[in-house]
C-alpha cells in the first residue's frame, strides 16, 4: 500500500495532477452535501471549495510541505476546507502564471528523462532514499555509483531545462 501511496506523492510533485482530478470527481457530490449541511453552502460554492482546497494540498505536496499522504485523505482535505472557511480564504486564487508555467516544463523535462533516471531522481528527492539503499533497489554495485547516477540524472534534467 506505502508503493502506491509514494508514486501518487511523486507523481504530485512533478506535475501530474490525474489523482487529484480523479480525487475530485469521486468525492464531489459527497463533499457538496457535506458543506450544505455543515456551512449552507449551495453546490456551486462547495465545488469551488473542493477545487481550491485540492489546489492548496497539491501546493504543500509540490513545494515540500507535505511529504505524506495522510492515512485518511478525505479527512484531511475535509479538514483543509474547514479551516479555509475559518479563515475566509477568497477563492480561486490561482498559481502566479510564471509558477504554473515552471512547474508544467519541468513536468515535461522530467517526464523526457529515462526511466532509470527518474526513477533514480524519485528515490532520492521524493523518497528520500539514502545512497546504499538506492543503490540497492536500482541494483547498483555500492553507494558510489548511485550517488554518480544521481548526478549524472541532475544534470541532464538541468539541460533539458536550459
Amino acid at each position: 500500500m506505502s508503493a502506491p501511496l509514494a508514486e501518487t506523492l511523486t507523481q504530485l510533485r512533478v506535475g501530474n495532477q490525474k489523482f487529484l482530478i480523479d480525487f475530485y470527481q469521486s468525492s464531489r457530490l459527497l463533499f457538496a452535501r457535506w458543506a450544505q449541511r455543515q456551512y449552507q453552502l449551495a453546490a456551486p460554492q462547495a465545488h469551488r471549495l473542493l477545487q481550491d482546497t485540492l489546489l492548496d494540498f497539491y501546493d504543500q505536496v509540490a513545494d515540500g510541505r507535505l511529504t505524506l499522504l495522510p492515512a485518511d485523505l478525505r479527512a484531511h482535505v475535509y479538514g483543509m476546507a474547514r479551516q479555509r472557511l475559518a479563515a475566509h480564504v477568497p477563492a480561486h486564487q490561482p498559481l502566479p502564471a510564471a509558477e504554473a508555467s515552471r512547474r508544467q516544463r519541468l513536468l515535461a523535462q522530467f517526464n523526457q528523462l529515462g526511466t532509470d533516471c527518474q526513477q533514480v531522481l524519485t528515490y532520492f528527492y521524493f523518497r528520500a532514499y539514502n545512497f546504499e539503499k538506492m543503490g540497492g533497489k536500482m541494483g547498483f554495485p555500492n553507494a558510489t555509483v548511485a550517488r554518480r547516477q544521481k548526478g549524472i540524472c541532475l544534470r541532464k534534467l538541468y539541460e533539458l531545462l536550459k
